[in-house]
C-alpha cells in the first residue's frame, strides 16, 4: 500500500481534512464562546439598566434600591445571577438577596457613566462571573456605582452542550469529505488505469502502440512509451534481419563443408568426415532455427488471422509429395471458414513442423483438428504411431532432441513451434493417444 498513489493521495486528504475539521472545530467553539458572552453581557446590560433606574438616594442620604429586579434569579440564593450597588461616599452596599451575605469584590472604578465589562470577577463562592459595572452621578453630585454579574457556569454549561452537538456534525463531515475525496481521486487516477490495460494489451501482443487519447498530464508519459516501442520495433527488425543475413551467409560455407565431407569419404578418411559431419550438423540445426525465428515478424500483429483449413491444406499437398507421405492418409477436421488469430507464414510453419513430424512416425494416417472454446482458438495434429513416452515429452521440446532414430531431421521442428506459439502468447501441449501422440497448441482470439 505504501508504493500506491491512490493510497498516499487519499492519506494525504484524510490528514488535511482532519486536521482542518479540527481547527475549525476548536475555531466554532472559540466563536460560539465569543457569542454566548456578548448574548450574557447584552442581557446583563439590561438588567443593569433596569437597576439603576430602580436606585436612588433617599432624603436621608442613604442609597436605596426601590424594587427588585424583574429576573427572579436575582431572589434566589447562591442563584448565579448578582446585583450590587455601592455608595461611593459612605461605601455602603445594596446587594441582591441571591448574593447572600457575600460581595463582589471590583475593581477601580471607572469614569462616571462608561459601562464597564469585568470577564473575571470572583463571584460569592470564588466562581469566575461576568459582570458589567456603570458609575453613576446624580444632580447633586452623588455617585453610586452599580454591578451586575452572572456565573460563568452558564458559559461552559453552553459551549459544552455545542460542542456535543458540534462534534458528531464534524465526524459526519470528516467522513462526507473522505468519501467525496476517495471518489475524486478514483475519477481522476483512472485514466492511469486506462494506460495500465493499454500496456497489458502491448505486452499480451493485441496491440502494438497505445491507442487512445489519454489527458494531458498523461500523454506526455503515452507518447514516449510509443516511442520506446517504435524503437524497440525498429531495432527488433535490425536484430532479425541480421540474423537470416548471417544464416543465410553461413548456409554457403555449409554446403562447401559438405562436398568436403564427401570428398573425404571417397580418401577413406572416414572417422574425421563423421567428426565434420557430426560438428557441420550442429551448425546447420542452429542456422535452420535462426531462420524459422527470423521469419516471425517482429512484435507480432494482433489483427493476424487465416483460415486454418485453407493452409492445413498446403502444408499436407507438400508432405503427400515426400516419400513418407506418399504411404498415408490424410484427414483435415476443419470448418472452410474457420480462422485462426496467427500469420498465416506462422501457421504454414507451424503445421509444417507438425505434419511432418506426424507423418514420420504415424502408421497409417495423420489427423488437422481446430475448434473454438472461450477465448481460445486450439489446433491439434494427431499421427496413429507410437506416441512419446512420458518421461521423454518434456525433452522432446529441447532444441537439437531427436527422439526417432531414422535421422533425416535436426530436432528443431517442435522447439521452432513452440517459440512461435509463445511469441503469440499461447501454449503447445502433448498428449498421447491410443495409439498415437496428439500436438495441441491454443491460441489467444483477438480481443
Amino acid at each position: 500500500m505504501g508504493n500506491s498513489i491512490r493510497f498516499r493521495l487519499w492519506s494525504a486528504a484524510t490528514i488535511s481534512i482532519l486536521v482542518a475539521l479540527a481547527i475549525a472545530g476548536v475555531g466554532l467553539r472559540y466563536l460560539f464562546e465569543l457569542n454566548v458572552e456578548r448574548r450574557i453581557v447584552s442581557e446583563l446590560t439590561v438588567d443593569l439598566n433596569e437597576l439603576i433606574g430602580a436606585t436612588s438616594f433617599a432624603a436621608d442620604g442613604r442609597l436605596s434600591v426601590e424594587a427588585d429586579l424583574t429576573d427572579p434569579r436575582f431572589i434566589n440564593p447562591l442563584s448565579g445571577h448578582y446585583w450590587q450597588v455601592e455608595d461611593l461616599t459612605s461605601h455602603s452596599l445594596v446587594r441582591s438577596r441571591s448574593l447572600w451575605d457575600a460581595t463582589l469584590a471590583l475593581p477601580d472604578q471607572g469614569a462616571s457613566g462608561e459601562l464597564k465589562k469585568i470577564e473575571e470577577l470572583k463571584g460569592p463562592g470564588g466562581e469566575l462571573t461576568i459582570a458589567v459595572v456603570r458609575t453613576i452621578t446624580d444632580a447633586d453630585g452623588r455617585s453610586f456605582r452599580a454591578t451586575v454579574a452572572e456565573d460563568h457556569r452558564s458559559v461552559t454549561v453552553s459551549v459544552r452542550e455545542y460542542v456535543r452537538d458540534l462534534v458528531p456534525a464534524l465526524i459526519m463531515l470528516a467522513a462526507a469529505l473522505m468519501a467525496a475525496f476517495f471518489i475524486q481521486i478514483t475519477v481522476g487516477l483512472a485514466p492511469l488505469e486506462n494506460l495500465r490495460v493499454a500496456v497489458r494489451n502491448v505486452i499480451a501482443q493485441r496491440s502494438a502502440r497505445l491507442d487512445g487519447v489519454a489527458p494531458r498530464e498523461v500523454q506526455p508519459l503515452a507518447d514516449e512509451i510509443n516511442r520506446l516501442l517504435d524503437a524497440q520495433e525498429k531495432a527488433l527488425a535490425r536484430a532479425r534481419s541480421r540474423a537470416t543475413d548471417l544464416a543465410h551467409g553461413l548456409k554457403t560455407p555449409l554446403q562447401v563443408l559438405s562436398a568436403d565431407i564427401r570428398a573425404l569419404r571417397k580418401k577413406g578418411e572416414t572417422e574425421l568426415a563423421d567428426e565434420i559431419e557430426k560438428s557441420a550438423g550442429a551448425i546447420r540445426r542452429h542456422v535452420e532455427r535462426e531462420l524459422a525465428r527470423a521469419r516471425l515478424a517482429p512484435g507480432v500483429s494482433s489483427k493476424a488471422s487465416c483460415r486454418v483449413g485453407e493452409t492445413a491444406a498446403g502444408v499436407i499437398a507438400v508432405i503427400k509429395r515426400t516419400p513418407g507421405g506418399k504411404r498415408l492418409s490424410f484427414l483435415i477436421d476443419v470448418a472452410e471458414d474457420f480462422m485462426a488469430p496467427v500469420d498465416e507464414g506462422d501457421l504454414s510453419e507451424i503445421l509444417g513442423n507438425l505434419v511432418e513430424n506426424a507423418a514420420r512416425f504415424a502408421t497409417s494416417s495423420v489427423q488437422v483438428n481446430a475448434w473454438a472454446s472461450g477465448g481460445e482458438v486450439s489446433i491439434a495434429v494427431a499421427d496413429d504411431g507410437p506416441g512419446i513416452p512420458d518421461a521423454d515429452r518434456e525433452s522432446a521440446l529441447s532444441r537439437g532432441v531427436q527422439l526417432d532414430s531414422k535421422g533425416g531431421s535436426s530436432g528443431l521442428g517442435l522447439a521452432i513451434v513452440s517459440d512461435i506459439v509463445e511469441a503469440y502468447g499461447g501454449r503447445l501441449t502433448m498428449t498421447n493417444a491410443d495409439p498415437g501422440l496428439v500436438v495441441t497448441i491454443a491460441l489467444p482470439r483477438h480481443g
